[in-house]
């Protein structure tokens, strides 16, 4: 079997699968992450997000298939894995009643860094993100971004050539996100690997590629420019004085995929070979709704994983309907 290392991947899984009892969460996982990239991983609560960056971890063992992280396959070489990665969990183990500079000296010990290097490279990383005012405040008394910032201060002591992190930005406010996403770009320009689980589909657009998962299964995985043409259906964005009444009458129409509500539009996936704009104007009119404004737009990242979602659920459906 070829190696990451053979075919430039520096995260490799084939396969992958889990399963917790009757429980799938992960499913047949392939996927191949290059050396500098910026990967997300973007889904709903229970799509397999987190299993997946435990199992590559080695943090969970696969029910089949393998992994391999900096050419070293996950279950048989874990030790030297663990050397190469960072790993932040949603909640990362930080310690409230330390400050900023003491939890970072706790895991530089854990780390076995020495006195001289950390000399060097905690102010750095306090440097990097902005930290240096805060080394001596208690870790319980600092913000939900500047946990984060702590978090992934202590991530990177031990020089980790590839991150994972688990939903990073969950809570945390619109200019710290914004702040961590800025100290991923430096540290991918220093050449480190970044993948990351997020719920946010405005973040994913920062990805250099993205796969969609639902259900334990990865659907699509493209670069976000190439996901929002990846549909052969047409997306139109919809104003109309009725929104909830027509969503619920164009939901029933041939050809339409899907409508979601989008701020005061509607977002609507059409297919170009079995329905027309044409007919659905007609319908609304059928219902005794006022004329409605349609207008061809490029799908969201959020549009276009709803979109494969419905067509995941209408293959399902069609399946159980031939069985």
């Amino acid at each position: 079997m070829t190696t990451p290392a053979e075919n430039g991947a520096i995260i490799r899984a084939v396969n992958l699968s889990r399963s917790f009892g009757d429980l799938k969460a992960v499913q047949h996982l392939d996927l191949e992450v290059s050396k500098g990239e910026i990967f997300g991983i973007v889904g709903p609560d229970g799509a397999g997000k987190t299993t997946t960056l435990r199992l590559l971890c080695g943090l969970l063992d696969p029910t089949e298939g393998e992994a391999w992280v900096v050419g070293r396959n996950v279950a048989k070489d874990l030790d030297a894995v663990k050397d190469h990665i960072g790993y932040m969990a949603q909640r990362f183990g930080l310690y409230g009643d330390l400050t900023v500079d003491e939890n970072m000296d706790f895991y530089a010990d854990l780390f076995g860094i020495s006195k001289s290097e950390r000399a060097t490279l905690m102010p750095q990383l306090l440097r990097m993100t902005r930290m240096e005012p805060f080394g001596k405040r208690l870790a319980r008394n600092l913000s939900g971004g500047m946990k984060q910032k702590l978090a992934l201060m202590c991530t990177l002591l031990h020089h980790p050539q590839v991150l994972f992190f688990d939903e990073p930005t969950n809570g945390v406010d619109p200019v710290s996100r914004r702040d961590f996403w800025a100290i991923l770009y430096q540290l991918v320009r220093d050449g480190l690997t970044v993948m990351v689980t997020t719920a946010y589909l405005d973040e994913a657009e920062r990805c250099n590629r993205v796969g969609l998962m639902n259900q334990g299964r990865l659907i699509r995985c493209e670069s976000p420019r190439a996901l929002k043409h990846t549909l052969d259906e047409i997306c139109y964005e919809i104003e109309t004085p009725d929104q909830r009444a027509a969503r619920e009458c164009l939901q029933t129409q041939t050809g339409v995929l899907s409508v979601e509500p989008a701020g005061a539009k509607l977002h609507l996936f059409l297919s170009a070979s079995d329905g027309s704009v044409d007919s659905l104007r007609q319908a609304l009119l059928a219902h005794g709704l006022a004329a409605a404004e349609f207008r061809r737009i490029v799908p969201s990242l959020e549009d276009v994983f709803i979109g494969l979602v419905r067509q995941e659920e209408a293959r399902k459906e069609e399946a159980v309907d031939a069985g």
